[in-house]
């Protein structure tokens, strides 16, 4: 069994698209799965719009029907920043739409997850797979044990948005964390990589590793049917050198007022004028104040002396154009093919 053969409607190579909050709702996953991939709706930690959201994910897939999609759950995923989620609302609303996945991340505790993993099996019957968001390998090893998920993402530093402060990029951490999940009885699991990828050059090298998937974020940031703000994506599209250009910090946090993140979380966005401002990370008075008056800005908060948080990988720098889901899925597969190609080519040589 592969992954592909749970999401009957999924090509080769599989693009997951990530749950980005706020941003990945219903227009955007749908459009992900439609074009081959597995797209997720960021329901976040607030789950009290997440019916309106399956809602009206339904609705367009009942008015463009999937190929080969089951009919029994909804060939869209759900992800969750479990730490501030509601489980009892949150098992409610996919007990009764059965989304095709469901994606956990950043519990309070790891023990946390079990709960969640046995509600939403209950919930559905089983029919909805579980996936478990982790950073280290210690954390896969963890919810393996304790949850015995479908599918792990092994996510790398070089993420856009929410993960581990400290942590390894995706090259290292996936064969490591696939090693040791091999050498104590885990090697069933499915493993998809996240961290850094935006284009179908990272994706080849992440199928290298042995990904059976790769997750994108920040190159949906630049689709058609995210739900950004014009002035948050032209950020993303003017942005250069990833590596040097975001940061992960716990100011844009603070500023944003968003409080609960455990404390070995951070969040990585493009460096603006409010970063700089918060010497050693101390966010004053005056920068909240700032903050505040660029919020009424509207899309001049990102892009005049931008201030507004604007979360993205290090792989900002390869995302420089609009363009549809389909589009995007479509341009990756063929550079992959290509990877594909020139590899088989020079093993002949």
């Amino acid at each position: 069994m592969t992954l592909l053969s749970d999401y009957p409607w999924a090509r080769n190579p599989l693009i997951v698209s990530a749950p980005m909050r706020l941003i990945s709702l219903a227009p955007l996953a749908v459009a992900v799965s439609q074009a081959g991939g597995i797209g997720f709706i960021g329901a976040g930690y607030d789950v009290e719009d997440l019916e309106a959201h399956l809602h009206e994910a339904s609705k367009l897939i009942r008015q463009a029907p999937m190929k080969n999609a089951s009919t029994s759950t909804l060939p869209i995923g759900v992800g969750f920043i479990n730490w501030g989620a509601d489980l009892d609302k949150a098992a409610q609303a996919i007990g009764k739409h059965k989304p095709a996945a469901v994606w956990f991340f950043t519990p309070r505790e790891n023990n946390d997850l079990a709960a969640w993993t046995r509600r939403m099996r209950e919930a559905t019957g089983n029919e909805t797979k579980i996936w478990v968001q982790v950073g280290s390998v210690q954390d896969a090893l963890e919810i393996a044990e304790l949850c015995s998920p479908d599918v792990l993402i092994i996510q790398g530093s070089d993420a856009g948005g929410h993960g581990l402060s400290r942590g390894a990029g995706i090259i290292s951490l996936f064969p490591e964390c696939a090693d040791a999940l091999e050498a104590v009885g885990y090697g069933h699991i499915s493993l998809v990589a996240a961290g850094g990828v935006a284009e179908g050059r990272g994706v080849a090298a992440c199928l290298a590793l042995g990904a059976e998937g790769v997750v994108m974020g920040t190159r949906f940031l630049a689709s058609t049917e995210a739900q950004i703000p014009k002035g948050f994506q032209s950020v993303v599209l003017s942005s250069r050198d990833g590596g040097i250009s975001t940061v992960r910090t716990k100011v844009y946090d603070t500023l944003r007022g968003t409080v609960g993140w455990p404390e070995r979380i951070g969040g990585r966005g493009i460096i603006n004028q409010s970063f700089l401002d918060a010497e050693d990370g101390i966010v004053t008075e005056e920068n909240k104040k700032a903050y505040a008056e660029a919020l009424q800005k509207g899309d001049l908060g990102w892009t005049e002396n931008g201030r507004l948080t604007a979360y993205a990988g290090t792989g900002v720098g390869l995302v420089n154009k609009i363009q549809s889901t389909r589009d995007i899925l479509d341009e990756i597969r063929q550079q992959v093919n290509r990877m594909r190609f020139r590899a088989r080519r020079e093993s002949k040589i």
